[in-house]
């Protein structure tokens, strides 16, 4: 975790740096993405009621991303090996500790700052601007995508893994199970350490030497980083209802709990897709109109979803189609932050992108939980996700993206 000058292409070779990020990626999101399938037997062993367990939930999606900004702010100072490093040990110690919590704050703290903010500072911001700093410019767009799929790859295997060990052990031994699993992601701090200042790379931006503050207040008087940022927030109130609340929603069609699990390893899968084709289109079309394409297409399949039959094959077919672009939102979007202002401030800018990605998620997870418990039904919440995604789509199209040179479209 040395902060001594560096060549990046002399500390590991790509594919070691792409399979750490990725790897602690996926165990990071594996493990917290599933954490909707134990909303239920929370709720029977707590007796506290959906509402109040959705608080912790929802304050665990706001904590996640109020982490980022500040944990890639010392990830830019001290080296990303040390916040990756904190972050593994904080979400196994959240984790481990999530079945003795029988009272709303016990569980905002397990559940909500322990392991959310772990999952913050070894999360997308961190990890990929780690990336970014020690790839050169022409891999970075497919690398984020790498990385992008591993958290998604995580869900995939993690999500039916933590039901089947709830069916041998109960939620209560899952949980400690997982959190012993997160372990595996240690050895990614040694590989990704270095910080900004001592990784030879850059990005060709128009800033390169700023302070932080300095980096904060002209990203916020750039539009497009404004806009960039608003249709991450309607991304973030997507998948955190989606990642918390699915299972519930399955629940309510009347299916068994089962569908839940798979949907959710499903949703996982086709990210993977998702984020693999998203990390190779970067290189060759504008990122901003590839979000537009994203958030339409988010609209399209929930309304195709209302009016389906509520069947096992539907369910899964939905969790499919929303897979493709559950998280292929984060390679474009970082991209474009890369784009506008260099990997000098990168993780702290992206970070600040995840936090407005955050506050959506800590909305979608909490209004998933009341509007439920007030009505019966996650109708409504379905119709503030299409309204949003329409609203996100078009959000993007003023952004101001310059074409890319052929010769860097067809390198990439």
């Amino acid at each position: 975790m040395s902060t001594t000058p560096l060549n990046p292409s002399k500390i590991h070779p790509a594919w070691l740096i792409l399979l750490a990020a990725a790897g602690a990626f996926a165990l990071t999101m594996g493990v917290r993405q599933s954490m909707g399938l134990f909303l239920s037997p929370i709720n029977t062993a707590t007796g506290l009621g959906v509402g109040q367990i959705s608080l912790a939930f929802a304050f665990g999606q706001l904590w996640w991303g109020l982490t980022q900004p500040f944990a890639g702010a010392m990830a830019d100072k001290v080296g990303t090996g040390r916040v990756v490093l904190t972050g593994v040990l904080l979400i196994v110690l959240g984790t481990f500790i999530t079945p003795f919590m029988t009272s709303t704050w016990g569980l905002i703290l397990a559940i909500g700052v322990l392991s959310a903010g772990g999952a913050g500072m070894a999360g997308p911001s961190v990890l990929m601007a780690a990336t970014t700093r020690l790839l050169p410019p022409e891999r970075r767009g497919f690398a984020t995508g790498v990385v992008n799929a591993g958290g998604s790859f995580g869900q995939f295997l993690v999500a039916p893994l933590a039901g089947a060990l709830t069916v041998g052990l109960g939620w209560g031994g899952a949980l400690q199970v997982l959190a012993v699993l997160t372990l595996l992601a240690l050895p990614a701090a040694w590989v990704l350490r270095g910080n900004s200042s001592s990784l030879a790379a850059s990005a060709g931006a128009p800033v390169v030497n700023q302070t932080a503050s300095e980096a904060i207040r002209t990203a916020l008087r750039t539009p497009s980083y404004l806009m960039l940022s608003a249709g991450f927030f309607v991304c973030g109130f997507h998948v955190a209802f989606l990642a918390t609340h699915l299972p519930g929603v399955i629940e309510a069609c009347g299916l068994s709990p089962q569908w839940g699990g798979w949907a959710l390893s499903v949703l996982g899968l086709f990210n993977i897709v998702g984020s693999l084709s998203m990390g190779w289109a970067v290189g060759r079309w504008r990122m901003k109109s590839l979000l537009t394409l994203v958030y339409a297409s988010r609209a399209l399949g929930i309304v195709l979803f209302l009016l389906a039959p509520k069947t096992g094959f539907v369910v899964l077919v939905f969790a499919a189609w929303m897979g493709v672009s559950f998280l292929s939102t984060v390679p474009p979007t970082a991209g474009l932050v890369a784009k506008m202002f260099g990997t000098r401030h990168m993780a702290m800018l992206f970070g600040m992108v995840m936090l407005a990605h955050q506050l959506g998620g800590f909305l979608g997870a909490l209004l998933g939980g009341k509007v439920f418990a007030a009505t019966g039904s996650y109708n409504w919440m379905w119709y503030a996700d299409i309204v949003l995604a329409i609203g996100a789509a078009l959000v993007h199209l003023p952004i101001r993206e310059a074409k890319l040179p052929p010769r860097v479209a067809v390198a990439a």
